[in-house]
């Protein structure tokens, strides 16, 4: 919904930037200033709307993070039942078994938090690549004949990126394939 609203919004700019363009072209000054406002407001909308956006996506992935740990906290649950029965029985064999569990159990819950964290971070993170963005933002600069007031950094690589996600999912569907 967010995303369509950005959408919109873009459009309604792009609409105002043309109505703009006319009035400077007409000589009617005070009519362009009023569409530059609201070009202007319409990007500020825009830009709200994405940050939204992004927002509810980070939260929905903290609900489904959230789902899994309950599912991990009863399966750690039985295991401590299970631990119990094994203590009173002092059976080592039974407890060396319930404790390799307890461990799987962290490890399978370590993968899960990372590539959820990192699934999260993807959300938030642009695909564009660098490069591009801070080209485009230099080019629309020197349209406009404005400077740069900060430094462009570069964002991680998105190869990068991608080769971390593809090693979490592996080891994630290796964890699945064991139980």
């Amino acid at each position: 919904m967010e995303k369509k609203q950005s959408v919109k919004s873009q459009k309604n700019e792009k609409t105002q930037k043309d109505k703009l363009k006319k009035a400077i072209e007409q000589g009617n000054m005070d009519g362009a200033r009023i569409y530059a406002q609201n070009a202007i407001r319409e990007k500020n909308q825009s830009l709200n709307y994405l940050r939204l956006a992004s927002r509810v996506d980070a939260v929905a992935s903290r609900v489904e993070t959230a789902i899994r740990m309950k599912s991990v906290t009863g399966s750690m649950a039985s295991i401590v039942k299970s631990m119990e029965k094994s203590m009173r029985d002092m059976d080592l064999e039974k407890i060396t078994h319930v404790m390799d569990q307890f461990e799987r159990q962290f490890e399978d819950l370590d993968v899960q938090s990372v590539y959820v964290e990192n699934a999260m971070n993807q959300t938030t993170t642009l695909s564009t690549p660098a490069e591009q963005v801070d080209l485009l933002i230099s080019q629309v600069a020197d349209e406009h004949g404005l400077a740069l007031g900060m430094q462009m950094g570069s964002v991680p690589s998105e190869k990068v990126q991608h080769a971390e996600t593809d090693e979490l999912t592996e080891r994630l569907n290796r964890l699945k394939q064991k139980n």
